[in-house]
């Protein structure tokens, strides 16, 4: 069983292929809009405030995972949702640049019919987020047969 640091334990011979840990706090790859981000999360974690957002692909499923921690050490919140195949209408990823040409940043994005969630990727090229799109398409597909 793979040891994940969202928590979620997975099911017998299900294979773990991807675990994307949210950005939650900068909103772009624009190093400036990274150092926002970082003094929010340090003046959040001041107070005690924490939130942590994890989407999990494996073999069979998609998971997405976001805790809540206040005053510290208090567990106020957890939520899990596993994605339902029949209620993804569409998955991809979206290049967007700040600063004119520079500092581009990838979003993995899916659209389902109550929600769109968008996630800052880590990735600088194409290829990475391509890579992490087929993952989860693969995911979704193979639980709709």
């Amino acid at each position: 069983m793979a040891d994940l640091k969202s928590g979620i334990v997975l099911d017998e011979g299900e294979k773990l292929i991807m675990e994307i840990e949210a950005e939650l706090w900068a909103i772009s790859s624009n190093p400036i809009a990274k150092v926002i981000g970082k003094v929010q999360k340090f003046i959040a974690k001041i107070l005690g405030f924490r939130v942590k957002g994890f989407l999990i692909i494996t073999d069979k499923r998609v998971i997405e995972v976001t805790d809540t921690v206040k005053c510290y050490c208090f567990n106020v919140g957890r939520q899990v949702k596993y994605l339902l195949p029949s209620s993804v209408k569409e998955i991809g990823y979206q290049k967007m640049t700040t600063c004119g040409l520079f500092c581009p940043a990838y979003y993995l994005y899916y659209q389902a019919f109550t929600q769109t969630t968008m996630v800052l990727l880590n990735s600088n090229t194409n290829d990475e987020a391509q890579k992490a799109v087929d993952a989860f398409y693969k995911a979704i597909f193979a639980n709709q047969k």
